[in-house]
C-alpha cells in the first residue's frame, strides 16, 4: 500500500516517522498500560525533578522542537506537559491507543499524532501549508494552516499539522482496529530517535493488545 509521500520535497526540511498496526484492540485489560505509566512517571520524577525550565528546554530533542516553535511565535506543548507529570501531576486517562502514544511522546519528546486508518484515504501527504488550509481540531475548533509550517494530507483534507496539532476527523475511536501514528521531526532530530520513539509506541501498544500486528514501521 502506498500510503505516503513528499509533495514538500527538501523545502519542508522534516522528516516523518510512520508506524501502522493492525488487529489492534482499543481497551487496556487488567490495567496494563497504567503499570506502564506509572513506572514512567516515577522515572521522570526521579530523573528530571530538580531540573529547571531551562534544564529542560535544552535537552535534545526537545531544543530542535522549541527552535521551530519559537520561530512561529509558539510554545512547544510538550514542554509543560512534562512539566505538569515532573510536579506530580497523573498522565491523563486516555483511550489506550492515544495513552500508549501520550507516554512514550512524553519520554522521548517527539511530537507525535494518533489516526483511524480506515478513516484516512491514502496516499498522505507531506506538504508546507500556505495559510489558506483548514480542518477540524481534536477539540472541535475550526483552524487554518500556518504559513510555512509543516503539514500532513489524506486526499481529503489536513490530518494535522506541527503547529495545529491533530484532525478530528480521522481521529481514534474505542472502535478502532487499525491504526497510524505519525511523527514529525524538524531538521536536527535524528532518524536513530524516531525509530526508537516508534519501537516504544509499539512495544506500550502490545502491553494491551497483544495480537496486534505491525505493518509498517518506518522513517522517511
Amino acid at each position: 500500500m502506498d500510503i505516503f509521500i513528499n509533495e514538500a520535497g527538501d523545502a519542508a526540511k522534516c522528516s516523518i516517522g510512520i508506524l501502522v498496526m493492525e488487529d489492534v484492540q482499543n481497551v487496556s485489560p487488567e490495567n496494563k498500560l497504567m503499570l506502564v505509566k506509572q513506572e514512567f512517571e516515577g522515572m521522570i520524577r526521579s530523573k528530571y525533578g530538580q531540573a529547571t525550565r531551562g534544564d529542560l528546554k535544552v535537552l535534545h530533542p526537545m531544543d530542535t522542537y522549541i527552535s521551530y516553535y519559537k520561530k512561529f511565535g509558539y510554545t512547544y506543548h510538550v514542554l509543560p506537559q512534562i512539566e505538569s507529570v515532573i510536579k506530580g501531576k497523573p498522565i491523563p486517562s486516555r483511550l489506550p491507543l492515544v495513552e500508549a502514544m501520550f507516554i512514550a511522546e512524553l519520554k522521548n519528546m517527539l511530537l507525535t499524532a494518533s489516526h483511524d486508518l480506515d478513516k484516512i484515504k491514502a496516499p498522505l501527504s507531506l506538504k508546507v501549508s500556505t495559510g489558506r488550509e483548514s480542518f477540524t481540531t481534536m477539540r472541535g475548533h475550526n483552524v487554518t494552516t500556518i504559513p510555512g509550517d509543516i503539514m500532513i494530507a489524506d486526499q481529503e483534507a489536513v490530518i494535522s499539522s506541527i503547529l495545529r496539532g491533530p484532525d478530528l476527523r480521522t481521529a481514534i475511536t474505542p472502535d478502532t482496529t487499525r491504526v497510524i501514528y505519525t511523527v514529525y521531526a524538524p531538521l536536527g532530530v535524528e532518524e536513530q530517535l524516531v525509530n526508537e520513539h516508534l519501537r516504544d509506541i509499539e512495544v506500550y501498544v502490545r502491553t494491551f493488545s497483544e495480537e496486534s500486528v505491525t505493518h509498517i514501521l518506518q522513517v522517511l
